[in-house]
């Protein structure tokens, strides 16, 4: 068997009977190749990025055990940030695509999801939090069983929803796929993003609160925007409908809007959006599974971890059905054995994920 060697030093031993052994050395030679610093201290500052990712920990934390100092790391990410981020997005469109080698078509849901900082606001981020969190926005698809990274936008202050909208879409666009249905959350629900999705076939979220209907509806309705003029405003057709929820043990009607130009029964156009739209939930909760922490409040640097977060939940999807996220976790860490200052941590995870497939396999 081939010897990893992603360390200095002595060669690396690993582990009998983990399976995928080969390709997830691929992927730690893979990951550290994409983060395309250059220095004296270029390898050291990759490590420790990768580092904090496997193990969901601070950056600061991490740097002490590669010689390199946390400052060291930030200045890296700050001078040579914008251009490491875009090789890491290259790279991650490069992965999806490879997966949907073939596929001409596809349908997409947009969404944003936040991230809070409860420090000192910075300034530049386009948040309703007045510079207390970073809001990034991505494009998802979902194709068999996976759920595919193809765009993402960071919101800066003075960027608009129509705006984040059309850079998602001109992202996937040029990546040579047409888009078949487009569905978005309530929060992207203005005239502006109503009047750029109208040229796609299209659900989107609307809060009821805007509409004031609360019964069940279907049909023609026009947005009243105070914003913009009679001729401006944007017609479309509604779909409202209920949930019974039990709040406070008693029963209540819950009512949910969507705006749509599908022409199909109202059950199967909401069928539809939740199956386009659910999944997109899903990968947030992946991404942040692998995003580091760090005390930094520049934006480069923000943007950078998201960014590597994402990477390595792209490649995930690689190996999704035939392991779990934390055997990927952990066997990318096997890779990467100078990053076990951690030991106690590591058999104690590693002993819980054993333990959990051993009790799979007593039960079959």
């Amino acid at each position: 068997m081939r010897k990893p060697v992603l360390s200095r030093g002595e060669d690396k031993v690993i582990t009998p009977g983990l399976p995928h052994q080969n390709n997830i050395q691929q992927v730690g030679y893979k990951l550290l190749s994409m983060l395309s610093f250059k220095g004296r201290k270029a390898e050291e500052v990759s490590r420790v990025l990768v580092s904090a990712c496997l193990w969901n920990d601070s950056v600061e934390s991490k740097s002490k055990g590669y010689n390199v100092s946390p400052q060291t790391v930030r200045n890296y990410v700050e001078e040579q940030g914008t251009e490491v981020i875009e090789k890491l997005l290259e790279s991650m469109r490069r992965i999806s695509m490879e997966i949907l080698k073939g596929v001409k078509e596809v349908d997409i849901s947009i969404d944003w999801t936040t991230k809070t900082w409860y420090g000192k606001p910075v300034e530049g981020l386009g948040s309703s939090a007045k510079g207390n969190s970073w809001n990034y926005a991505t494009a998802t698809t979902k194709y068999q069983n996976m759920v595919l990274l193809l765009a993402f936008v960071p919101q800066v202050n003075g960027m608009s929803k129509d705006e984040i909208v059309k850079l998602l879409m001109e992202q996937i666009v040029g990546m040579g796929l047409k888009v078949g249905l487009v569905t978005l959350d309530a929060g992207f629900y203005t005239v502006e993003v109503l009047k750029f999705i109208s040229q796609f076939k299209f659900v989107i979220g609307v809060p009821v609160g805007d509409v004031k209907i609360y019964e069940e509806f279907d049909g023609e309705y026009t947005t009243n925007s105070k914003r913009h003029k009679k001729e401006e405003q944007v017609k479309f057709r509604l779909l409202v409908y209920g949930k019974e929820i039990v709040k406070k043990r008693k029963k209540t009607v819950v009512y949910f809007a969507r705006a749509t130009n599908l022409d199909l029964p109202k059950r199967e156009v909401l069928k539809l959006y939740n199956k386009v739209r659910s999944p997109i939930e899903t990968s947030y909760r992946n991404i942040k599974a692998f995003l580091p922490f760090t005390s930094s409040t520049k934006f480069i640097f923000r943007e950078l971890i998201f960014v590597l977060a994402m990477i390595f939940y792209s490649l995930y999807t690689v190996f999704k059905n035939v392991m779990t996220r934390e055997e990927f976790r952990l066997l990318l860490i096997l890779c990467f054995l100078d990053d076990l200052s951690d030991l106690k941590d590591f058999i104690f995870n590693l002993e819980k994920t054993l333990i959990n497939t051993i009790d799979l396999f007593l039960w079959r």
